[in-house]
């Protein structure tokens, strides 16, 4: 598999991911983000809503203080709801899209990216070029799980937006945005990354550490929409 970005999975053999994994290498999870969270969270939409509703507020109070006729004040607010809702449904269907388009992997080797609502592109992140994880919270035991890379591994916040760390800019840390089992996440990738440096260190005790069933089915989760 590529390392970053690729863009030559149209067709994918396996859902998230634009090759076979090689022999050896198992899927421990994939999942998408919540259209809701990414609604409320990311796009901001409860905060929109309450600036139109502040703005049609306004409009009832300034015309009923300016001696505007009735009719003027209820065309004025007719007008800031219809702009709302255009508003607000523009956003939810981006959200829905990108909830769609978007595919979550965790494998024992690697983190996976497919994303892309106009063009569908792959961020493949090897354990090795990892230099830490974090999860950032939202309420309901939701939240972000970002991935730092190792210095010298270029990614371009704008393109890979918005599954990024937000305001980093500099250092662009590509993220699991809006999960609804974050902290599970957060824990089974962490456990990944350890279970995959005790192999790769030769430390054997560690590596076969494994308490999973043989044959066990990978973890799966529909983010809801």
């Amino acid at each position: 598999m590529k390392q970053f970005v690729a863009r030559e999975h149209e067709m994918e053999p396996v859902p998230g991911l634009p090759e076979y994994l090689p022999d050896g290498e198992k899927m421990l999870w994939q999942g998408r983000p919540s259209t809701r969270l990414l609604a409320r969270h990311l796009l901001k939409n409860r905060w929109i809503t309450g600036y139109f509703l502040i703005l049609a507020a306004w409009a009832v109070i300034g015309g009923l203080y300016d001696g505007r006729p009735l009719a003027g004040i209820v065309f004025s607010v007719a007008v800031l709801t219809a702009l709302a809702a255009i508003l607000i449904g523009m956003l939810e269907l981006f959200a829905w899209a990108v909830h769609k388009t978007t595919l979550y992997t965790i494998t024992t080797q690697r983190v996976v990216i497919r994303f892309g609502v106009a063009f569908s592109m792959t961020l493949n992140l090897p354990f090795k070029q990892l230099a830490a994880i974090s999860m950032a919270e939202l309420p309901g035991g939701a939240g972000h799980v970002a991935i730092q890379v190792l210095p010298g591994h270029q990614i371009s916040w704008l393109v890979q937006w918005p599954h990024v760390r937000g305001w980093r800019f500099a250092n662009v840390q590509p993220s699991l945005i809006c999960l609804a089992d974050a902290k599970k996440v957060a824990d089974i990738l962490a456990l990944a990354i350890s279970q995959n440096a005790a192999v790769t260190s030769g430390h054997s005790r560690l590596a076969h550490n494994d308490t999973s069933p043989q044959g066990a089915v990978p973890a799966s989760v529909e983010a809801a929409e």
